[in-house]
């Protein structure tokens, strides 16, 4: 039975996904100038035939190639500074192929190298700046520098227009209008810059509540489950699936407790934890958990069951040897029923059922060292088994007929794969 996975991972849900970080650098950052001096060149150039020249072409690729280098970075060591000249660089190495040296005759052409400096210069100020005053005054500062991008254009505009004009033209800062649209422009980029420190403020406390969160819902949901929870709750929803249950547990952990300090005890728990876990980041089951000496752990492969059995039979053995001691290990394959169980104010992802109980009854058997499957496990992982026996399980009242696996078994092949 295929079940739905979550397309998105959980660190992408948090921290934002490859896509969705570009796309904010491209909007927020790396297309702003370009966008401004699309504008105008368009009013320049005398409207929609702007967009045959080559120029349109050449910024708008410049933008995106520096947006895709400053994302590319950003998940790496931060290049703030070299990243915000990336689109300069490219579009004057285009345009100065096509048009030689008169590119560096329009204002606006410098004006982008002019911005794209500052920017730079801030944004990685603002990596190496570690006091939360002095970043939110870098912010600012960006964000007055970015505001002034428009009233720069519109300069430029003003300056060129009047140029193709015939007779005297006074000095640009002489028109009053030219001087409120200045400082309007800068006392809206110091608004801006503040709205961007306050949001930056909160999106910070978000994520790290998130990732705070994430952390104690791993610890009870394990991180596939919660993945798969996140991208689609139904998934813990009570449902019928057939599932392998694993259990181990340490043979006469108790009576060693006895003679053991607390220290000890906690010890050694902490070590068999610890080899489990490891086991089961490489086999990914649904479900595990810790119940002082046992370990259960729910597969939606009974392959995948079997190869982690094998693996934990070695990693317990190593683990609980240096103390006298070894974990036997027990296997099902059969229906549950999985998710969350509990009253309106507490619940816990479980499974409930036969197989489940049928499972713990096989891994009592076991000695240590060893691992015992079902009949229904063997057919349906194809393990090859070098021995067979029969068990008195409780609450039965005919014999189980078990085998045993050596850890170093072999699985046979399968078609495909069944996801969780």
């Amino acid at each position: 039975m295929n079940e739905p996975r979550s397309a998105l991972s959980l660190d992408a849900t948090i921290e934002g996904s490859a896509r969705g970080r570009f796309l904010e650098e491209l909007l927020a950052n790396s297309a702003i100038f370009p966008i401004a001096n699309i504008l105008l060149e368009f009013f320049l150039e005398g409207g929609w035939a702007y967009f045959l020249e080559p120029d349109f072409y050449a910024i708008t690729g410049a933008a995106v190639a520096q947006a895709a280098y400053l994302t590319r970075t950003d998940a790496g060591r931060p290049r703030r500074f070299v990243g915000n000249l990336v689109g300069p660089a490219l579009y004057t190495a285009i345009e100065t192929a096509i048009e030689g040296a008169r590119f560096f005759e329009a204002p606006h052409h410098l004006a982008y190298w002019g911005f794209a400096l500052a920017i730079g210069a801030l944004q990685e100020a603002r990596t190496h700046v570690a006091a939360e005053r002095l970043r939110s005054a870098v912010t600012i500062a960006e964000a007055v520098v970015r505001s002034s991008i428009l009233f720069a254009m519109y300069a430029a505009y003003e300056i060129q227009t009047d140029a193709r004009t015939p007779g005297p033209h006074k000095p640009f800062f002489d028109d009053s209008s030219h001087t409120f649209i200045a400082w309007a422009v800068a006392l809206l980029g110091v608004v801006a810059g503040m709205a961007a420190v306050t949001s930056q403020r909160y999106l910070g406390m978000l994520r790290a509540l998130s990732r705070q969160l994430r952390l104690y819902s791993e610890w009870f949901f394990g991180r596939a489950l919660l993945e798969q929870a996140v991208s689609d709750p139904s998934r813990l929803a009570l449902a019928r699936r057939d599932r392998a249950i694993l259990f181990m547990d340490v043979r006469g952990f108790t009576a060693w407790s006895e003679t053991q300090p607390p220290e000890t005890v906690v010890a050694a728990l902490g070590a068999y934890y610890i080899a489990a876990e490891e086991v089961f980041a490489r086999h990914a089951p649904i479900r595990s958990k810790f119940a002082a000496d046992e370990v259960m752990a729910v597969f939606a492969r009974p392959q995948a069951a079997l190869a982690a059995a094998c693996e934990l039979a070695r990693a317990q053995a190593e683990a609980l040897r240096p103390r006298g001691l070894g974990a036997g290990i027990g296997l099902h394959w059969g229906p549950v029923v999985e998710g969350l169980m509990g009253g309106s104010a507490l619940k816990q992802f479980d499974v409930i059922g036969d197989t489940v109980n049928t499972a713990k009854r096989i891994e009592g058997a076991a000695a240590a060292g060893e691992i015992l499957v079902s009949e229904a496990f063997r057919a349906a992982a194809g393990a090859e088994c070098d021995d067979e026996r029969h068990i008195d399980v409780k609450g039965k009242s005919m014999a189980l007929k078990v085998h045993r696996v050596a850890p170093l078994t072999r699985v046979k092949a399968t078609n495909g794969t069944a996801s969780q």
